[in-house]
């Protein structure tokens, strides 16, 4: 994917579709957690090689600095070689990945499902289906 006619500046959303970081070209746009050099900006940013992005998808964070852009989605192993993640960015994830799984040890697991009749006073008791 990292070719040598491709465009020195692509939009933010397009870099991060091809970079594999969201599903899809909308969900990259409605991201509201992504930076560039420390700057909140918008979709339509255009971002070009050398800049360090900070990415929030739901619980994690990413630090990313783009080594090439690219305005189509390839495969995995081309989808990384257009950024480096910094080595904290990967540290602070895997330690919050940590601290979420003994978080989730300390809570008790119920032993079976509960019954229709239980289900349906969950359901009156928090408002909503699921």
């Amino acid at each position: 994917m990292v070719e040598t006619d491709s465009p020195a500046k692509v939009r933010l959303d397009k870099w991060l579709w091809a970079a594999r970081f969201f599903k899809t070209r909308s969900l990259a746009a409605q991201a509201v957690g992504v930076q560039v050099n420390n700057a909140r900006v918008k979709p339509a940013c255009q971002v070009q090689a050398g800049q360090e992005l900070r990415i929030r998808r739901q619980q994690d964070e990413f630090v990313v600095t783009i080594l090439a852009v690219a305005s189509k989605r390839g495969p995995a192993r081309d989808a990384q070689l257009l950024y480096t993640e910094t080595k904290e960015s990967i540290a602070a994830r895997e330690a919050a990945r940590e601290q979420r799984r003994l978080e989730a040890m300390g809570r008790p697991q119920p032993t079976r499902r509960p019954t229709k009749r239980e289900r349906r006073q969950i359901v009156s008791f928090t408002g909503k289906k699921r």
